[in-house]
């Protein structure tokens, strides 16, 4: 589904966000800025936007991993035209079997991705098992706005206006409506926090972004 909007992926972004999700991006880096890791691996790349973001935080090794070829194929042509291939590596990879050591890395991110792992908490092992002691995890997804007045346009929003935005710039309509679905049914606020804690992660954190309808999660590994 992923390599079949692939092309259209980072336009419909823009058009389905009116472009804020690229502050959202902005803010994730700024999360991390103080905390100067060098080894970075963003799950579930895409075309790697945030990736690239991510080189602000001066990180020695970026790493995005995706299981979509398409995808990853448009995020290489990015880190190419920018000549950033010595920082950022591009690859494919399943967050549910990340094929790096123990303690890897200094941080991981994941932007709009957690919600399409098939097996949510083999997902967040996996990740708790690369980030070294101490590393943090920061993850970017869509919330459910708790005003009620905002919460009934964002669905109305997302369960007709997307999918119909979907079908006249991609055509694929199906895929914005997973897209929707997905969104819509994922776990987010205090469920997804405790999610985080049954896995390992501590000192986690929500910051709702713009009136709720996206959610920035921070969250470390422990170092004991």
């Amino acid at each position: 589904m992923f390599d079949g909007i692939s092309a259209q992926y980072d336009l419909m972004n823009r058009i389905i966000s009116g472009g804020i999700d690229i502050r959202w991006r902005k803010n994730v880096v700024a999360m991390l800025m103080d905390e100067r890791p060098k080894k970075i691996l963003d799950v579930a790349t895409g075309t790697g936007d945030l990736a690239l973001a991510l080189l602000k935080t001066k990180a020695d090794e970026i790493v995005g991993i995706d299981i979509s070829k398409g995808m990853l194929d448009l995020g290489k042509e990015k880190v190419k035209k920018q000549q950033q291939h010595k920082t950022i590596k591009m690859e494919i990879g399943d967050s549910e079997n990340i094929t790096y050591n123990d303690n890897y890395f200094d941080a991981v991110t994941v932007a709009f991705g957690v919600r399409n792992f098939e097996n949510l908490d083999q997902g967040l092992s996996e990740i708790l098992r690369v980030l070294r002691p101490g590393g943090d995890l920061v993850i970017l997804e869509t919330a459910v706005p708790k005003n009620i007045l905002i919460r009934k346009f964002y669905y109305l929003y997302t369960r007709f206006i997307m999918p119909s935005l979907g079908k006249l710039f991609s055509k694929d309509r199906s895929a914005y409506r997973y897209l929707s679905d997905s969104a819509a049914a994922f776990p987010f606020g205090k469920a997804f926090n405790n999610i985080l804690a049954k896995n390992g992660f501590i000192e986690i954190e929500d910051i709702p972004q713009t009136l709720g309808v996206a959610s920035i999660y921070r969250a470390k590994k422990p170092t004991f």
